[in-house]
């Protein structure tokens, strides 16, 4: 239970961080200070990274409370 718990809200922090970095491309995008290529290149990468990260958590939570629980 604690690892669903830790991994839900560490997912939406994730995803918080992954829409406000999207944000700032799309307000540097409409200042015409970086390009369409450069703004859909680095929006995909944020957004892949994200949800790779996301998905790894559990995991990762689930080892490090076996390894402070033993």
């Amino acid at each position: 239970m604690p690892v669903i718990l830790g991994s839900i809200f560490s997912a939406v922090i994730i995803f918080i961080t992954v829409r406000s970095m999207i944000k700032v491309l799309s307000i540097a995008f409409y200042r015409n200070e970086i390009s369409i290529l450069k703004y859909r290149v680095l929006a995909t990468t944020f957004t892949v990274g994200g949800i790779f990260v996301a998905s790894i958590l559990p995991f990762a939570y689930e080892r490090i409370l076996d390894l402070i629980y033993l």
